[in-house]
């Protein structure tokens, strides 16, 4: 029997089905969105809902959609009383996206529910020149996390349920902590990407994340109108290499001898196309704390170390802090929410790597390390007086006596 790989975004968009937004599936490319929406298809069908797939890739269905909006149903049968479902994949590649998505909803809200995907460049391209606010529910897909890592690897659901209690109970000592850390290893190495995933041995992993960078890069040079492709390509790596860091835009300005406005702008495309985010300063005191630089990171890991052409094991390499560090960013955003994650940092050097605010917790602040011996409190004292409301935390990949706290949050 083969087994079902579902996506944690799949739920979410099982959810969302009976509201009236449009949902609209966006994201890296190769991540899984044309397979989620088959599987939402497949959900309707199975309960007896009148779905309907097209793909904008097929270049007639494309001509024809692109002469008007209501040409849809020329493919799918117009809606008499019952809703019906249409799942649509690249509706990127639209003359007219935003617009032809606007008149079906508000022409049809009540008995069609579109449920779309679109690339990285969905909000990049000129195109798309409406936000459909009140109009669509955006999922946001990214290469798998840890959890869905493990899902994907192996069978043994158990796996994951022991991940869980070392990540909640301190004092909880598992059997299989060598092997979550053998799996963690792989991961921080070659990323979240499906296929690489699925691939069965380090050799296949690095050929398909070269093979998936490279033409991912081609075509967001293209998408996105890039003037110069090398100093484009120049910038990704500087910023591997800085993972972690400040960004400042003067000093890439400077490396690359390009315009403060054409670096922004390179980051911006960088980050529409999910491959880095940035992560915004924490501050109450303006004058007494840093600049509003923020710092970088990467979305997926294997993504960085194939630009750094590095895939040795996590604890040879000389930037497993950064590593270590990145990995944690990725997680406390996905569970926080990105407005709710910040770093701090003085112009004196006092940092906290993390620090989470929500309307549930008051204040965490989180200290990353690779290992737990680093860790020493009376370093972070300055924070503390400052915030004297946040609790102090920290994360290590490899916990005090031989625990494995695997960054759980």
């Amino acid at each position: 029997m083969v087994k079902i790989l579902h996506r944690k975004l799949y739920s979410s968009v099982i959810q969302q089905i009976e509201e009236k937004e449009f949902a609209i599936i966006t994201g890296a490319r190769q991540t899984g969105k044309t397979t989620i929406l088959k599987q939402v298809y497949d959900f309707l069908q199975k309960n007896g809902r009148s779905a309907f797939y097209l793909t904008l890739e097929d270049p007639d269905v494309l001509s024809r959609l692109n002469q008007h909006p209501e040409h849809v149903f020329d493919f799918v049968i117009r809606p008499n009383g019952d809703k019906i479902f249409l799942l649509l994949d690249e509706v990127q590649y639209l003359d007219k996206p935003s617009n032809f998505l606007k008149l079906l909803f508000d022409k049809h809200h009540e008995t069609l529910k579109i449920i779309a995907t679109g690339s990285s460049a969905f909000y990049l391209d000129k195109k798309f020149t409406d936000s459909l606010a009140g109009r669509k529910k955006l999922f946001d897909l990214f290469t798998l996390d840890f959890e869905e890592f493990l899902h994907f690897k192996t069978e043994d659901e158990s796996l994951r349920i022991e991940l869980d209690r070392i990540r909640t109970n301190e004092n909880y000592i598992s059997a299989r902590q060598k092997e979550l850390e053998s799996f963690m290893n792989e991961y921080m190495t070659y990323g979240g990407y499906p296929a690489v995933v699925l691939a069965d041995n380090e050799q296949k992993k690095t050929e398909i994340l070269k093979e998936l960078t490279g033409s991912f890069l081609k075509r967001d040079i293209a998408e996105a109108q890039i003037q110069d492709q090398e100093k484009f390509y120049r910038l990704l790596l500087i910023l591997a290499d800085q993972t972690g860091s400040l960004l400042n835009m003067n000093e890439l300005s400077r490396l690359l001898s390009l315009s403060v406005t054409a670096v922004e702008n390179y980051i911006f495309v960088l980050q529409k196309c999910f491959h880095i985010r940035l992560l915004k300063p924490f501050y109450k005191n303006i004058r007494k704390e840093l600049t509003k630089m923020p710092k970088v990171y990467f979305n997926d890991m294997g993504f960085r170390n194939v630009l750094l052409k590095l895939f040795i094991p996590v604890e040879l390499r000389l930037d497993k802090g950064a590593l270590i560090e990145n990995y944690a960013v990725i997680r406390a955003v996905s569970k926080y929410g990105s407005d709710a994650v910040r770093f701090w940092r003085t112009t004196e050097g006092n940092e906290i790597d993390m620090v989470v605010t929500t309307t549930f917790n008051k204040g965490l602040a989180i200290e990353v390390k690779y290992d737990a011996q680093h860790f020493n409190p009376s370093k972070y004292q300055k924070f503390v007086a400052f915030y004297p409301g946040y609790v102090l935390s920290y994360r290590a990949l490899r916990a005090a006596e031989s625990q494995h706290s695997l960054l759980g949050f």
